[in-house]
Parts: structure tokens; sequence; C-alpha cells
């Protein structure tokens, strides 16, 4: 227990390392990273799941407020994700994870040349993240750190896309993380889950921001209607993303400070879970003009193994 507040600590120092700003993929899609407690690891064995997120980008904010909407020449981001991944921990200590990810994206922008408003389709299997686990700090594997890259695997060149739009960014990350779970009275349990994503090695004149997404949350693990476990839970999720550089960048346009509220809900049955929530923004800062989405949507199918 000593140890996972020592572990929080460090991670909430290094965040503050890092300014108010952010987005290099304009979706801001990296808080899908931080999962709640059904995907963290309590067990040795493995796990696969599919995750199926949306947003729909629509509104146009400036700082801390909504401006209007002939501000920004991008107009509307609809993105759906779809995720297939897997994760088995070879004993209490050790772990290893995949998550290949797919995205179906609508844009729509206002070209340059014709003041007309375009509109592109675009889907396309994204950037493939490899992660190590160590879980080993307690016996009850509630405290852990994950660990590994992010692969430049997603298109990066589609045409009528911006480089902060792509579906892949084009660069090679290294991801790491931490987590915790814990037990606040009876049967009221929380937990806490961050990840760095920070670019490495970059390509065709475009750095993605750096971004360090946490999340924490409570959840009630006492409902039981006949042989399925009920959970309901309410977290927040903060997101800090640097903004972008490189000659196909736009930093004067790229970069946020966002909070969600999500509520939502776990149900297990029998060793199948499916967990959703619904995420709304309580504070939002970004730098220039981006579009935001009034709610974030996330669903995930999940079945030990």
């Amino acid at each position: 227990m000593r140890f996972s507040k020592q572990l929080f600590a460090t991670l909430a120092i290094f965040s503050t390392l890092y300014p108010v700003s952010a987005l290099a993929c304009a979706c801001g899609c990296g808080v899908f990273d931080v999962s709640t407690s059904a995907m963290l690891p309590t067990h040795e064995g493995g796990m696969a799941f599919l995750e199926y997120d949306f947003m729909n980008q629509n509104k146009n904010w400036a700082g801390t407020s909504r401006a209007p909407a002939a501000n920004d020449d991008d107009k509307d981001i609809k993105s759906s994700f779809v995720t297939v991944g897997a994760q088995y921990m070879f004993d209490r200590a050790w772990g290893a994870a995949i998550e290949v990810p797919a995205t179906q994206r609508h844009f729509s922008t206002t070209d340059d040349d014709t003041a007309n408003i375009d509109r592109f389709n675009h889907a396309a299997v994204g950037d493939i993240r490899l992660k190590g686990i160590y879980s080993g700090f307690s016996p009850d594997m509630s405290s852990g750190i994950t660990f590994g890259i992010k692969l430049p695997t997603g298109n990066y060149q589609y045409h009528g896309f911006d480089r902060d739009t792509e579906i892949g960014s084009g660069s090679t990350d290294v991801l790491l993380g931490a987590y915790h779970m814990g037990t606040l009275v009876g049967m009221w349990n929380w937990f806490a889950n961050g990840q760095l994503d920070q670019p490495i090695l970059t390509t065709a004149g475009y750095r993605p921001g750096s971004e360090l997404d946490a999340s924490t949350g409570i959840y009630y693990n006492g409902w039981v209607i006949g042989s399925v476990k009920v959970a309901p839970l309410a977290q927040f999720t903060n997101s800090y993303r640097l903004h972008d550089r490189g000659m196909a960048a736009n930093p004067a346009n790229s970069g946020y400070e966002r909070v969600l509220f999500s509520p939502g809900v776990e149900v297990d049955m029998s060793g199948t879970k499916l967990d959703g929530s619904i995420g709304t923004p309580v504070y939002q800062q970004v730098r220039g003009n981006q579009l935001t989405a009034g709610q974030l949507f996330s669903f995930t199918l999940s079945r030990g193994f």
C-alpha cells in the first residue's frame, strides 16, 4: 500500500512537467487507453476483449469556452474506434498485452481554394500497442505498472486528412503506465489508472504532442442478480497533451487539458464482462480553435481464459 501511494505520487508529479496543451490526434483518443477496473489484471491467466468507442467532435472551442464555428476551418470529426486485444498474466507478477485498433472517421473541413465544405471518409487499422505488465508489488496484484510501445502501423497519408486527423500518427511512441485498486468501505471499491504516451521516433515533419491520461473512480461491488454481478461506477478522467510540432503540424491550434466525468456500469456474467460509460467534459481548455465532443462513449466486452 505504501508503494502504491509513492507510485501514484510520482505519476502525479511527473504530469506537472507537461504544460496544459495537447492533441496530436485531433480526436484525443488516448483517453480511451485508461480503462476501468474490469480491464485490470487480478489473477493469472488471460483475457480477450473487444472495445468500441465513439465521439463526434462538432463544437468549436477556444480557451475554456465555446467559440463561433466560423473561427475554425474544420467543422466535424466523427470517429468510431474498434479495438481487439488480449492480455495474459504468466504468473502473479508478469504479463503481456496487445491492442489492435481500427478506426472509421468522417472529416468535414473547409477547402482553402473554394471555401466549400469538403467531406472525407476513411477506415483503416490504427497504431498497434504492445505492452508488458508487472503486478508483483503486492500479493493481491492490486498495484502494477505497464510499459510498452506504440507502433506506426496506422495510415497517416490519407487524402484530405490533416496530419492531426489521420488515423495513424506516423510515430513510434513509448508507453508508461501505473494502476492501483483498493477498498474504500464495505462493498465500495476504487481504482486509479494512468498512462504516458511519449513519441520518440517521428516521420514526415510531424511530431505528435506527448500525452498523459489518468482516470480514478469508485464502484459498488455488492449487487448480484442471480449469477450476474452488477457494479455501477463513476469516474473522472484528466487528459493533458502537448501541442504538435514539425512542418506538417499546426501548433497554434493543438493542445488541451480536459476533465471528463463518466458514469457507467460493469456487468460480470460468469467470467464474461461488459462495461460501458458515457463521458461528459466538465472542464476543457484548448489552445487556439479546436473541435470538441459533447460526449464520449465507451463499451468493452471481455472474457477471461
